[in-house]
């Protein structure tokens, strides 16, 4: 019995495929760096266009930079769009937040924010500064 223990634990921790390769192994599946893409980053500055549109892939990884020029405070309504995505984690100076969703975002102060999320749910959206009319004022989302 203690030798086919013995031999057992010797397979385990030698024998190749039998061996923790975890060390040899990175990211997987959607949150491989395979599956990112950087998208154009959002000015946001009085007046100015958000830019778009995006036209995005159903499981692909985004990431997005959103950077605030401080000429005022300026907010974006991205509620429908959050709720077609998976947003992974919001950075904001180092810091990392994961949330469940996000309504809207808002910038007081000049400052740059970074976005990484999964497109999700196929359709059409917009985000919004809040309470503009303009055309160029919302960047439409095509989530394919």
């Amino acid at each position: 019995m203690k030798k086919a223990l013995l031999l057992a634990t010797y397979l385990l921790f030698t024998h190749p495929a039998l061996a923790d390769n975890t060390k040899e192994l990175g990211a997987a599946g959607l949150l491989s760096g395979s599956n990112k893409v950087d998208l154009p980053e959002v000015i946001l500055s009085v007046g100015e266009p958000l830019g778009g549109p995006w036209e995005l892939k159903s499981g692909t990884y985004y990431e997005v930079e959103i950077t605030a020029d401080g000429s005022g405070e300026i907010g974006l309504d991205i509620s429908a769009f959050s709720r077609a995505v998976w947003i992974d984690e919001i950075v904001i100076e180092g810091l990392e937040i994961r949330p469940y969703g996000v309504e809207s975002i808002e910038f007081d102060d000049a400052g740059t924010m970074e976005i990484g999320f999964i497109a999700v749910k196929p359709g059409r959206y917009i985000i919004r500064i809040p309470g503009s009319t303009g055309e160029s004022q919302k960047l439409e989302v095509e989530i394919k």
